[in-house]
C-alpha cells in the first residue's frame, strides 16, 4: 500500500510523492514565544514528531524544520508590560518550550530557525517581490498585492472579491485591497526595528516562515504542516509570497491537525478555559498527554474533559501492566526455550500489516492504537494465567515487550520503565483519593496472615475493603499485586 497523505489543498488523499526521491523536506509552524504555550500548540509538537518517524522508518530521509516566531507583536508587547527586551521575553520562552519538548521525549528537530536570525532573508525575499510588482510600498510599509497573485484563495477556497475588513484582515485605507497583507512594517515607537530598503521596521508575521522554509529547504516543500486555524490567512498567504516571487509550486502536501475542545467547547481566553501545556504536564506527565493527542485522527477534534484524562489514564495502565507483567516473566530462571506459540506470532503479524496500514493511511494513529490493545488483550490471554510460569509464557512475554516497544516508539510511547510508571500513575491517584500507600500495604500484610491462617472470611473482607477503596488486587505465584482501579 502506498503512503497517502490528505491534502488540505486538494481535499483529498494522494499517494506520497516527494520532489527528490527517497528525500522530505517538511516544515512546520511553531510557536510564537512569548509565554507558556498552551496546550493546543502540544498537538501538532507531538503528531509532526510522529509523522517524521514513519516517514524515515518508511526509508526516507528527512529533513525537519521547525522554527520558533521571535518577532510580534504580542512578544513586543509582553516585553513593553515587563520593561525588558523582546529578545529576553523570547529567549526565556523558547527554553521554557525546550523544557517541555525534553519532558514529552520528542526528538530534536533538524532546525529550528527563528526570525531574528533572518532579517537578511526575508528582507531579500520582500525586496524581490516588490521588483516583481507583488508587492508595493506606502510610507515605509510594503504589502502584497492579492489581485497580482490570480491563484490567491487555493488553499482556503476563499474569493478575494468577497471578502470584506474584519477578522483577520487590518483595515487600512492604504491598501489597494483589504486583504492585501503586510509584508513589511514600519517602525512605531517601542518597538524592535531593523534597517531596510524602506527604512526601519519590522517583518509581517507571514512572511517570516516563507523565508526561513526558503532559506533551509529551498522553493519547493514536500510537506508543510500546522494547525488548522493557520489556514487562512497564514499559509493562504505564505502559497502567495512564495510562489509570487519563485514561479514554482510552494508545497506539494498541505497537513492541517485540528483543535482540542474542553468539554465540547473550544479553548479560548474569553472562556476562561485555556491551559498551558507545562500545567498539564506538572499534574499529570508527557505520557498522557501524546496518548491524548494520538488516539484520535489527526484532522479530527479532541475532547481534553477530565472524563478523557480518566480515560487516557485507563489505557495506558492497561499497556504498562501488560509490559510489567511481562518484564516479570522474562526475569524468571530455569525455563527452557521453546518457540513462540503461532496463534500468538500470527496475532504480531496481523497487527503489523495493520499497524503499517493505518500509519500509511494518512497518518492513522488511533486505527494503529487500537491493533496495539488487540495484541495486549491477546498477550493477557496466552500469558496471564495463575500458577506456575510456563516456557510458552516466558517466550510470548520477550517477544510481546520488544514487539510493543519497537511500535511504541514511532510515537514517541511506551518507552517508560513500565512497574515505575505504574507506581507514579498510582501515587498520583492515591493522592487525589486522599488515601496513604502505606495504609494499603497495611491492608495487604493483614490479608496475607489471614489467608496464611485459612482466615478466608476476614481476607475476603479486607479484599472488599480495598476494592471500596478503590485498589484491586491480584494473587499469582509470586506474591499479591495490587493497583488503583483506572
Amino acid at each position: 500500500m502506498a503512503l497517502q497523505i490528505y491534502n488540505t489543498q486538494t481535499k483529498k488523499k494522494e499517494d506520497f510523492q516527494t520532489v527528490e526521491p527517497g528525500k522530505v523536506k517538511m516544515y512546520v509552524c511553531g510557536p510564537t514565544v512569548y509565554d507558556f504555550l498552551h496546550i493546543g500548540n502540544y498537538r501538532g509538537a507531538i503528531f509532526y514528531n510522529f509523522v517524521r518517524n514513519w516517514l524515515e522508518k518508511r526509508g526516507y530521509e528527512v529533513t525537519y524544520v521547525y522554527n520558533y516566531t521571535d518577532v510580534d507583536d504580542k512578544i513586543i508587547n509582553r516585553a513593553n508590560e515587563e520593561g525588558v527586551t523582546s529578545q529576553e521575553i523570547s529567549e526565556k520562552y523558547i527554553k521554557e518550550f525546550e523544557k517541555d519538548y525534553e519532558l514529552l521525549q520528542l526528538r530534536p528537530h533538524t532546525h529550528n530557525p527563528k526570525v531574528s536570525d533572518n532579517m537578511d532573508n526575508i528582507i531579500n525575499f520582500v525586496k524581490g517581490l516588490v521588483e516583481k510588482e507583488k508587492a508595493y510600498v506606502v510610507d515605509g510599509d510594503v504589502y502584497f498585492d492579492v489581485k497580482a497573485f490570480p491563484d490567491y484563495g487555493m488553499l482556503s477556497c476563499k474569493n478575494v472579491d468577497d471578502m470584506q475588513s474584519g477578522h483577520r484582515i487590518d483595515v487600512d485605507t492604504r491598501k489597494k485591497n483589504p486583504a492585501d497583507f503586510a509584508l513589511w512594517k514600519s517602525a512605531k515607537e517601542g518597538e524592535v526595528s531593523w534597517d531596510s530598503p524602506w527604512g526601519e521596521g519590522r517583518p509581517g508575521w507571514h512572511i517570516e516562515c516563507s523565508a526561513m522554509s526558503r532559506s533551509i529547504l529551498g522553493d519547493s516543500l514536500d510537506i508543510h504542516g500546522g494547525g488548522l486555524d493557520l489556514v487562512f490567512p497564514h499559509h493562504e498567504n505564505e502559497i502567495a509570497q512564495s510562489e509570487g516571487l519563485t514561479g514554482k509550486k510552494y508545497v506539494r502536501y498541505w497537513m492541517h491537525n485540528n483543535m482540542l475542545e474542553f468539554g465540547n467547547q473550544k479553548m479560548s481566553k474569553s472562556l476562561g478555559n485555556v491551559r498551558t501545556g507545562r500545567s498539564f504536564l506538572e499534574q499529570f506527565d508527557g505520557e498522557i498527554l501524546k496518548y491524548m493527542m494520538l488516539q484520535a485522527h489527526y484532522r479530527s477534534t479532541i475532547d481534553f474533559s477530565d472524563a478523557q484524562v480518566a480515560l487516557a489514564v485507563k489505557g495506558l495502565a492497561r499497556i504498562y501492566s501488560s509490559l510489567a507483567h511481562a518484564q516479570s516473566l522474562i526475569a524468571a530462571e530455569g525455563l527452557a526455550l521453546v518457540p513462540v506459540p503461532e496463534k500468538f506470532q500470527s496475532v504480531l503479524s496481523d497487527a503489523d500489516t495493520g499497524i503499517e496500514e493505518a500509519f500509511d493511511d494518512d497518518f492513522n494513529t488511533a486505527e494503529a492504537l487500537g491493533k496495539i490493545f488487540e495484541v495486549v488483550r491477546a498477550y493477557n490471554n496466552i500469558a496471564r494465567k495463575p500458577g506456575k510460569v510456563k516456557p510458552d509464557q516466558k517466550a510470548v512475554a520477550e517477544v510481546f515487550f520488544h514487539w510493543l516497544r519497537n511500535q511504541g516508539s514511532i510515537m514517541a510511547m511506551f518507552q517508560q520503565d513500565p512497574a515505575g510508571y505504574l507506581e507514579s500513575l498510582d501515587m498520583r491517584l492515591l493522592a487525589e483519593k486522599g488515601i496513604k500507600p502505606e495504609d494499603v500495604e497495611s491492608l495487604l500484610i493483614e490479608r496475607a496472615k489471614a489467608r496464611e491462617a485459612k482466615d478466608y472470611q476476614k481476607s475476603d473482607e479486607i479484599r472488599d475493603k480495598l476494592m471500596d477503596m478503590g485498589i484491586s488486587i491480584q494473587d499469582s505465584a509470586t506474591g499479591t499485586a495490587w493497583e488503583v482501579t483506572k
